[in-house]
């Protein structure tokens, strides 16, 4: 059976810079079945699904349904739901937690503050280990279902209790894929091994550059240019670096990168296109993903 995830890997296809961005991460407790478009096909309602998206658009907030690992039988989900406010740039990060009886309070919620960092008090501060949102949706990407559930279940039974599964964290093709919080760095073709070694790093505020798609909180090119800087100096601290991005020209960006011991580097990133075409998922038909190149990195 041909799958995206085995055309991608035969291809060699780079992981860095193809994380999903958001700066802040609204993920909502949601148990039972999932549609392809979860906020919309799912027991959570279709019109406040609509209107939480519509809601988030140009925040910088995104938005995603998060259940246990295990079963899902078409059933109706006890009253409460968990809800986790995430912001993850460096140095300003958080995760605030509440629980729900009805979600549409969230409507309530200014959400371009969450975007930029001020949760205005939402819940109380999560003051457990990192958390683990593993891509699992097989409706939307069957190597979500395949590759993904299977690895959400390892880590549970490994007794991590901070594992969920989650709708929809982009790039099918690199399952299994995995966002972790606080630092909100997303991981592709973990196996079970690697997700745990990511976990134990994280939790010692530490990042796995050798799996690493990227910082959400950043922009692609910005990704690229961090992803260069940490493999040049051997950098795997997770909160080392930061990252400010210029536009040169369509498709060029010159990327500053800062450690917080003072040194700086100018990174230079252009668009390219993958080639041969290959499907971003197995419902798609080939295609030429974008992907980042480093041009250059100079120590500033």
């Amino acid at each position: 059976m041909s799958i995206c995830t085995s055309l991608s890997n035969e291809l060699a296809e780079p992981l860095a810079a193809t994380a999903a961005t958001a700066t802040t991460w609204l993920l909502i407790e949601q148990s039972g079945p999932w549609g392809a478009k979860a906020l919309t096909e799912s027991h959570l309602d279709a019109e406040l699904g609509r209107a939480l998206d519509a809601a988030c658009a140009g925040t910088g907030v995104r938005v995603a349904l998060i259940r246990h690992p295990g079963r899902h039988a078409d059933d109706r989900p006890a009253a409460g739901h968990q809800v986790i406010l995430a912001h993850t740039v460096p140095g300003r990060g958080w995760i605030r937690r509440a629980e729900l009886a009805d979600v549409a309070e969230l409507l309530s919620l200014d959400l371009a503050a969450a975007g930029a960092g001020e949760h205005g008090g939402f819940g109380t501060p999560h003051t457990g280990g990192p958390l683990a949102l593993v891509c699992t949706n097989g409706r939307r990407d069957r190597c979500c279902a395949l590759l993904g559930r299977p690895l959400a279940a390892e880590l549970a039974a490994a007794g991590h209790t901070e594992v969920w599964e989650v709708t929809h964290l982009g790039g099918h093709r690199f399952s299994p894929t995995m966002l972790v919080l606080p630092y909100g760095y997303a991981y592709g073709r973990l196996t079970d091994a690697a997700a745990k070694e990511v976990l134990a790093a994280t939790a010692a505020g530490q990042m796995v550059p050798r799996w690493s798609r990227g910082r959400s909180c950043w922009d692609r090119p910005a990704q690229a240019a961090e992803q260069a800087v940490r493999e040049l100096v051997e950098e795997s601290a997770a909160e080392a670096l930061t990252v400010t991005q210029q536009s040169l020209s369509a498709g060029e960006w010159r990327c500053r990168v800062r450690h917080g011991d003072g040194r700086e580097w100018l990174v230079e990133v252009v668009r390219a296109l993958s080639e041969p075409p290959r499907p971003e998922s197995c419902a798609k038909a080939p295609g030429t993903p974008v992907r980042m190149d480093v041009r250059s990195v100079v120590a500033g």
